[in-house]
């Protein structure tokens, strides 16, 4: 039992500075790596026609996000503007009240979420955390986290790790990661 404890407090220790290297944006990914993954997180989406339909033969629509999400990068804010795509597309499912970025600078907003909104102002402060989320790097942000633990979770535990100690890690680790997920979520607002 001591030999657990003593692997959690370990993992504690270096997962929270592992962590606190990742936000103060210690970031393994390039802004090229961003764009390659968001490149590619892109395709599987329109191949995804099931999960993810794109909304189609509505123009207007699509213009419409468009014109709203060009305005906001048009900000002295937006830094990362000649880097990433920052490309704008509709999913067209009206129950999801939701909108997502890729890196890269993806942008993608659900017709739920375009209907349940009041005014053009509520629809662009959602745009503008969505781009907020590309230009703060959170994705590859909170994937460098991820590596980081898994590594000292597999140096610490070592090959063969005890039930007890794994489940002890993974909690720890999946905590730390919500916690991490809503302070970006904070930092985008």
């Amino acid at each position: 039992m001591k030999k657990h404890i003593a692997y959690f407090v370990i993992l504690v220790f270096f997962a929270s500075a592992n962590f606190s290297c990742a936000s103060i944006g210690f970031n393994i990914f390039s802004d090229s790596d961003d764009v390659k993954l968001g490149q590619q997180l892109d395709q599987e989406i329109r191949n995804n026609s099931t999960e993810y339909p794109i909304l189609q033969n509505r123009p207007d629509v699509k213009s419409y996000v468009e014109q709203i999400g060009l305005k906001i990068l048009n900000s002295p804010e937006i830094k990362k503007r000649g880097v990433y795509a920052y490309t704008f597309e509709i999913i067209h499912d009206d129950n999801t009240i939701n909108a997502f970025a890729t890196p890269g600078g993806y942008i993608y907003v659900y017709t739920g979420l375009i209907k349940f909104l009041d005014n053009e102002a509520t629809l662009a402060s959602v745009v503008a955390h969505e781009i907020a989320h590309a230009e703060r790097r959170h994705a590859t942000q909170r994937l460098t986290k991820y590596y980081g633990a898994s590594l000292l979770i597999s140096i610490i535990l070592g090959e063969s790790p005890s039930q007890l100690a794994e489940i002890t890690a993974n909690m720890f680790t999946g905590l730390a990661f919500l916690a991490n997920s809503r302070a970006d979520e904070t930092e985008s607002d």
